[in-house]
């Protein structure tokens, strides 16, 4: 919890200007009075990168682990797709002077809004494909709020660092 009170998440996810993270987005910015928000992650994911130094941001909201389903949708929405959006995301903050030692890694979503009887588990395998691919590349994750039955929306807040996690009425740091 925030050092400023229980209001102060609540307040904070709906503060000053925004960019929305669309669904198969990606969006970085170096402007530290921004904030990154997406909504709806049910069984899509949002992953969120924040350099400390630079005061840097980056945010992408996948929907689906593999581009091999559809390479033609890869080739134009590569943020689509865990295994090519997560990489374009690390090159663009890269692009603004990060260097991948200094990111801070936070994810959230991989719901399992829908009752499918286990046949797709999309949530599921969007967490387990993004695991895999930080393993195979040596990020590690500070902190995430993946699985369950909710939807999200995370905001991160570029100035500070600070991720938010909403989800049934409720909102925490992530």
């Amino acid at each position: 919890m925030s050092p400023q009170g229980a209001a102060a998440p609540r307040q904070l996810m709906d503060k000053g200007p925004r960019i929305v993270v669309d669904i198969a987005g990606i969006e970085v910015t170096a402007d530290p009075a921004q904030t990154l928000i997406t909504y709806a992650l049910g069984s899509c994911i949002a992953v969120t990168l924040f350099d400390p130094g630079l005061r840097l941001g980056g945010m992408i909201h996948y929907m689906l682990p593999l581009s091999s389903t559809s390479p033609e949708k890869a080739a134009v929405k590569p943020g689509m797709f865990a295994d090519t959006g997560v990489p374009l995301l690390f090159e663009k903050m890269y692009a603004l002077g990060s260097q991948k030692k200094d990111l801070v890694v936070k994810v959230a979503g991989g719901g399992k809004i829908y009752e499918d009887k286990g046949r797709f588990d999309i949530g599921r395998r969007n967490h387990t494909i993004l695991r895999k691919l930080f393993w195979k590349n040596k990020v590690l994750v500070a902190s995430e709020d993946v699985g369950g039955s909710k939807s999200r929306t995370v905001s991160l807040d570029v100035g500070s660092g600070l991720v938010l996690v909403k989800s049934g009425g409720e909102v925490r740091e992530l």
